[in-house]
This record gives structure tokens, C-alpha cells and sequence, in this order.
């Protein structure tokens, strides 16, 4: 069993991101901040609502919790990356597709009431799954998120990488975005446009934004 539930938080200390473990001095931690469309339309298609429940799958970080609380809704985080390397390890993705795991994995990460959630931040942790993972993975958030929410996801829009830079993600406004990044993870596949439309499919919409960084934000809509 994974050690870590999941918990509501009203504000609480940072925990740090699983990040890549390698030979520090072969790892460079760069942070950039910048406008991020994605984030800004989340916010927005919000707005004027109080009182909300959000997931985050990013886990805890502070400044994340103390400006989505701030805006007078609740908040649940989820180390989502540092479970799914708990539960199925870094070296091989061949776990991903075992039927038991999988459900073990979402039991243990997302076992909430049907339409517990008014928005999700995704972030970039679904490009990290097997498509098999992937497919579960969303038809448990569809299952979770309530009609008209919304959820923001990034992924990496370059085609050719076979990795991407161990990233986290925090929430400068509404409109800005810190980007942390330090080491890289695997790509476990390509996302496009198209292919991207097909995983969310049972969602009522999917809206594309592409940044500087070769990432694509995605708003999806229930």
C-alpha cells in the first residue's frame, strides 16, 4: 500500500517533488516565470463561484494552496508523481499495464465520491502513463469531477523527445506561473492535438494552448 492518502489541505508546509535522483552535479535547477493561457482560462471559467473543490495533483505546495484558499474554495492535493513511482517504479513502464496494479493504484490515489470536484490542476503528470494507466486514469477523473468542471493539463508538444524536465508547477496569479525544473523523466508517449482529443473524448471539450517551452496547455471541460 502506498504511504501517503490523500488529504485536504487549508494550507500546509510544501513537501518537495520527487524529481529525478541522479548525480546533482550533472542536474541543473532552472526557474522561469511566465503567462500561462491554460491557467488563466481555468481561472476564469471559474470565477464568480466560491466555495469550490478543487484537486490537485501537483501535491502540496504552499503557494498553490494559500491562493486557490484565498479565493475562498477548498483545496485537495496529491503527490500524483511520487505515488506513481511508489506503485509501479522508474525503470520500466511494463507494470503500468497490469489490470491489478492499476486498479490498486487508483483506489489507493483517487478513491473519491462520484462528482467530488468542481476543477482539477493535472499539471504534467498524465504524460508520465502507459496508455493503459492513462485510460483508467481519466475515466476515474470523469468519474470524480462534477458536470461543467474543468481541468488543466500540460504536456510536452515536441513529438521527437523522449524525456521531458522534471517540472513543478507553481501559481504565481491568475494569469502567471512559476516553472521549476530540475533533471528529467521519461516520455512514456507522444500527445498531440488529435490524440489528446481522443483521451479526453468522454469530456464535453478540449481547448489547446501552445508556450515557448514546447508544452501544451489543455483545457478540459466535463
Amino acid at each position: 500500500m502506498l504511504s501517503d492518502r490523500f488529504k485536504t489541505f487549508f494550507g500546509e508546509p510544501s513537501q518537495p517533488n520527487p524529481g529525478t535522483r541522479s548525480n546533482p552535479r550533472e542536474e541543473k535547477e532552472t526557474v522561469q516565470e511566465r503567462q500561462s493561457r491554460g491557467l488563466e482560462q481555468f481561472f476564469f471559467n471559474i470565477q464568480g463561484s466560491s466555495g469550490l473543490s478543487l484537486l490537485d495533483l501537483g501535491g502540496a505546495v504552499q503557494d498553490n494552496v494559500e491562493f486557490i484558499c484565498n479565493l475562498g474554495h477548498r483545496i485537495t492535493t496529491q503527490a500524483f508523481l511520487q505515488t506513481l513511482d511508489q506503485a509501479f517504479g522508474r525503470e520500466t513502464v511494463l507494470q503500468q499495464n497490469d489490470p491489478g496494479l492499476i486498479a490498486d493504484f487508483l483506489r489507493e490515489n483517487l478513491d473519491f465520491p462520484d462528482e467530488s470536484f468542481d476543477g482539477v490542476l493535472l499539471w504534467d503528470v498524465l504524460q508520465y502513463m502507459s496508455p493503459a494507466l492513462l485510460a483508467a486514469t481519466v475515466d476515474t477523473l470523469h468519474r470524480i469531477t462534477r458536470s461543467k468542471s474543468y481541468m488543466l493539463g500540460f504536456f510536452n508538444a515536441d513529438d521527437k523527445m523522449l524525456s521531458a524536465p522534471n517540472t513543478r508547477f507553481r501559481i504565481a496569479a491568475a494569469n502567471r506561473i512559476v516553472l521549476t525544473q530540475k533533471g528529467q523523466r521519461k516520455l512514456i508517449q507522444p500527445f498531440n492535438n488529435r490524440n489528446l482529443e481522443k483521451v479526453f473524448a468522454r469530456f464535453d471539450s478540449v481547448k489547446f494552448f501552445l508556450t515557448r517551452e514546447n508544452l501544451r496547455e489543455v483545457i478540459i471541460k466535463r
